[in-house]
């Protein structure tokens, strides 16, 4: 187990206890999977320039940091050990080159050729630890001619149709309000590397898994894509107002009450019209998807009479599908949310900082347990003593040396 990691739990092993992550990736999406495989219980060495580090740990959401370092950061990097090498110093990349010999996974997130240009492609990987699983992630494929293009969410999520999907017929294009592109990224190579480890157990063979922001945020659209490729090319139009889908009709969307918002799911809108106190769509021959405008209109013009709760109580009782929208105090407040338990405290100087868990639970207990996010080389020294990394290494005939270091402490 990580120095890092603790078992708060009760678990006596997690899933994945017993493996080693190298996380070379910077930002958000690479960072991100990592931390999935920390929370299961990998122990993951966070391998950073020294000095400065990760430029996450300087990108900031808000005005607030912690323990010198940005929220951001610490929300993605907990639970790992930190690891300061110079990839461009002979030295320090041999160093890495030791910790690849024994290690499970890499994961890196650098501009296509880059990692290549440092000595740390897949092929030269693969020569060091055939057994590694190489988890790639790019902002738009390793080829082609966006291959030179900035990997950044907002971008990814303007190229691939999301942002012109979302929002109203009248609203321009509408961005997610949260980096969806690399949390999705981050999610896929969680999931690829996961299924590489489980073919390795099977064949001794390690595996080279790639995805791009942009690969991830074009799977996120796997059902409305599906419909358009398969419907002549006709494009769905969003609706006038209360939007939340291109496809569905009414009433399908988000609507005003007295004192808030309500959101209203897949319900017939014949079952829903006498609830509202409103004539009967389909014998006024009103079609849901067709008239969809003229009936959200309607309905919107009734809900906006009472409040959220009178709504609530009288749709519920009927088996209308309908939920409150819910800012995060409130949410927080939620009976639901609070048996999740899915606020921890995470450990570490100069205070704890409250963050979000793993959204697994194991044998029906929650994943918790967790260590700040490292300072920069915060590990290095006892790493180094460890895994008997010698940095006076000569990189020169290294794949022999290699070898022995993976073999000396390889894994069944």
């Amino acid at each position: 187990m990580s120095p890092a990691q603790t078992h708060s739990d009760g678990l006596r092993r997690r899933p994945l206890e017993g493996l080693l992550v190298l996380d070379l990736a910077q930002f958000l999406s690479g960072p991100s999977a990592a931390l999935r495989l920390a929370d299961l219980g990998a122990r993951v060495i966070k391998v950073e320039r020294p000095g400065s580090g990760d430029i996450c740990r300087q990108l900031y959401l808000s005005d607030t940091q912690i323990d010198g370092d940005s929220t951001l950061f610490h929300a993605i990097n907990r639970n790992k050990e930190s690891f300061a090498a110079d990839l461009k110093d002979p030295q320090d990349l041999a160093a890495v080159k030791q910790l690849i010999g024994r290690a499970d996974v890499l994961i890196q997130n650098f501009r296509p050729g880059v990692i290549e240009r440092l000595g740390l492609g897949y092929d030269a990987v693969r020569e060091i630890n055939p057994r590694i699983v190489y988890a790639g992630i790019s902002g738009y494929g390793e080829d082609g001619p966006w291959v030179d293009l900035p990997g950044q969410d907002l971008l990814s999520q303007a190229v691939s149709g999301l942002m012109w999907l979302t929002g109203r017929a009248s609203d321009g294009p509408v961005p997610v309000g949260l980096s969806i592109a690399d949390m999705l990224a981050g999610h896929i190579v969680v999931e690829a590397v996961l299924a590489a480890l489980v073919s390795r157990g099977l064949t001794g063979e390690g595996a080279h898994v790639q995805t791009s922001l942009f690969e991830a945020v074009i799977d996120f659209q796997f059902e409305v894509l599906a419909t358009y490729l398969n419907d002549g090319g006709r494009l769905p139009e969003r609706a006038a107002a209360h939007s939340a889908h291109a496809y569905l009709g009414a009433p399908y969307g988000v609507y005003r009450t007295v004192d808030g918002h309500l959101a209203l799911a897949m319900s017939p809108a014949a079952r829903l019209a006498p609830l509202l106190d409103l004539p009967d769509w389909e014998a006024q021959g009103l079609d849901p998807f067709l008239q969809r405008d003229e009936i959200q209109r309607a309905i919107a013009e009734r809900l906006c009479t009472e409040t959220t709760e009178f709504w609530m109580e009288r749709l519920r009782a009927e088996d209308i599908w309908c939920a409150p929208v819910l800012n995060w105090p409130q949410m927080l407040e939620q009976e639901a949310f609070k048996r999740l338990h899915m606020v921890q405290k995470v450990a570490g100087a100069p205070s704890p900082m409250l963050a979000t868990r793993s959204p697994v639970r194991v044998n029906g207990r929650p994943l918790l347990g967790a260590f700040r996010a490292p300072k920069v080389g915060e590990h290095t020294a006892s790493i180094k003593t460890e895994f008997g990394v010698d940095t006076q290494v000569e990189t020169t005939g290294w794949n022999g040396d290699a070898r022995s270091y993976r073999e000396s402490g390889s894994k069944p």
